[in-house]
């Protein structure tokens, strides 16, 4: 089923260019202008400004709570009828420390809030919770595709192993620009889009 979006687009495949074209647009434009400072750090807030930075221009829903629920794969995500409590338990957590934030980080993928691009928009957001508390980022260069997709599926029974695999990735280059784009387009490689890099956009 092809999401209704703002662009008229109908065909898949176009779509899916489309969207990581302009996003990974936006997640440049982020970086180079200071916006990615305007979060609520570690708040659901946060979350959804950065999800409608990023996809604003390709759907109406973005930023927005989504009204269905989803599932990928076997693993069922937060019903809809639980989704606003859960976020608002997850904003009350603790974020002190690197465990907390990885806590913080897979409840929120279990939340999986919005409709589409729930990966891409909360490993900015994790980013920025760890840049803001601990004075590092993921390098996800460093971070395996597979490794890290199979680790963030057993998360929710056992978080030991994505913990593991994100404090051996991390980095003190905060302000490191090529680190960042580099890891919007290792982001986006997760999801299955790298038809463009970040930097040429």
């Amino acid at each position: 089923m092809i999401l209704e979006n703002k662009l008229g687009i109908i065909d898949q495949i176009e779509l899916a260019k489309a969207e990581e074209k302009i996003s990974k647009q936006k997640a440049k434009q982020r970086f180079d202008t200071g916006d990615i400072d305007q979060v609520e750090v570690g708040k659901f807030a946060g979350l959804c400004y950065i999800h409608a930075y990023l996809f604003g221009d390709i759907y109406d829903f973005a930023g927005n709570i989504r009204n269905v629920n989803i599932a990928k794969g076997n693993f069922r995500f937060a019903p809809v009828m639980y989704l606003q409590a859960s976020l608002q338990h997850i904003d009350a957590l603790p974020q002190a420390t690197f465990e907390q934030i990885i806590e913080k980080y897979v409840e929120m993928n279990v939340a999986h809030p919005f409709r589409e691009g729930n990966g891409r928009a909360t490993r900015i957001w994790l980013d920025v919770i760890l840049k803001k508390e601990l004075r590092q980022v993921v390098d996800w260069n460093r971070v395996d595709k597979e490794d890290y997709l199979s680790a963030m599926q057993r998360s929710p029974v056992k978080d030991l192993e994505i913990k593991t695999l994100l404090k051996a990735a991390l980095t003190d280059q905060i302000h490191d620009r090529a680190l960042y784009m580099k890891g919007i387009d290792v982001s986006y490689f997760y999801e299955g889009y790298s038809e463009f890099k970040t930097e040429d956009l």
